[in-house]
């Protein structure tokens, strides 16, 4: 049998009650820390951030914020690497843009 606590709130805005439940996270305790830092200096508390943060996640069908790779991948790496190699040869010929369009047509 699975036990779960429900508690009732007044939503105040609105005066509807909702029915609220606890879970668990598992997390560094070092980031626990300084998120309840952070949250307190703004006057909430650690609960009251991860809502905003789910309501606001709903808001907007996802993520809040960006949530991407800010490192280039190993092939765009070595691409960018040779790029930089073949700008300092003095032997490779550049290109201007009419040059390069030619090429590109070809």
């Amino acid at each position: 049998m699975v036990l779960q606590r429900i508690n009732f709130i007044i939503d105040t805005e609105r005066g509807d009650i909702m029915a609220t439940t606890n879970f668990s996270v598992r997390l560094d305790s070092d980031l626990k820390k300084r998120s309840e830092a952070i949250y307190g200096e703004l006057g909430i508390n650690l609960t009251t951030a991860i809502n905003v943060f789910l309501r606001k996640s709903l808001t907007v069908g996802g993520f809040p914020f960006d949530v991407r790779i800010d490192e280039p991948n190993r092939e765009t790496t070595l691409a960018l690497l040779e790029a930089d190699t073949i700008s300092k040869d003095p032997n490779v010929k550049g290109l201007d843009a009419e040059d390069a369009l030619r090429e590109l047509k070809k």
